[in-house]
């Protein structure tokens, strides 16, 4: 079945993005069929909260930090059929809104996620991303698996399962996938790519980044909860 006309609410979690919060907002007010921007911040003390209010007038501070609390309160402040949670380092095609609601017309999908490229990769850098890609797109005919960077929900269905489990300091993203699928279709939308920054992984190293998420993913599925007690931003 496929639905009326729907609107679209980007949530974007903040903490200290004065580098790249002002780029990814001047995409998304470009974009087409956009209902709002809705920024939930930290408590930044560099110029995060200054240059969001540029571009949008629905910036928040919330003093208690936590990227799953920051999603779920952009969640509740939204309007939006449809919620796209997207990081602050992350930069979206101009027509993204239109491939989203497309996906979402059909009645049965309740989340969704796409291909997430590195910007100024190197070589072997793309090539890991595209294999990951390909990995997730295949996950999603069985367990859903999603990075938090472009998480798509419909927002009856995100609220009806209470979001993003709080409890988890990382893997919330492939958590909240795999509860959403029991209430309808959690796909790989084709066609669409947005690209983060490579920030965690020039300061780690791609095999530490790719070690860490691997212990805390098996981790979440064997036992339930993860490795890491923290998820620590890098700047």
């Amino acid at each position: 079945m496929r639905l009326k006309a729907q609107t679209v609410s980007v949530v974007i979690p903040t903490f200290q993005e004065g580098k790249y919060i002002a780029t990814t907002l001047s995409r998304l007010v470009g974009a087409n069929h956009l209902t709002e921007i809705i920024v939930v911040d930290g408590g930044s003390e560099d110029k995060t909260i200054k240059a969001s209010r540029r571009f949008t007038d629905k910036v928040f501070v919330v003093r208690e930090r936590g990227i799953a609390k920051a999603r779920n309160y952009g969640a509740r402040q939204a309007c939006g059929d449809v919620l796209i949670f997207l990081d602050a380092d992350v930069t979206t095609p101009v027509d993204f809104v239109e491939k989203v609601l497309e996906t979402f017309s059909d009645s049965s999908v309740v989340g969704a996620t796409c291909s997430i490229m590195p910007a100024h990769s190197r070589l072997y850098e793309r090539v890991f991303f595209h294999v990951h890609n390909c990995l997730t797109r295949i996950l999603a005919r069985f367990r859903p698996h999603c990075r938090g960077e472009f998480f798509v929900a419909r927002r009856s269905q995100f609220l009806r399962v209470n979001g993003f489990d709080e409890s988890l300091p990382c893997t919330e993203d492939h958590e909240l996938a795999f509860r959403l699928s029991k209430r309808g279709r959690f796909v790989f939308i084709k066609g669409l790519t947005v690209y983060e920054s490579l920030r965690r992984f020039r300061k780690l190293g791609l095999p530490r980044v790719v070690g860490i998420w691997l212990a805390n993913y098996l981790s979440f599925i064997i036992r339930g909860k993860n490795i890491s007690k923290v998820w620590s931003p890098v700047r």
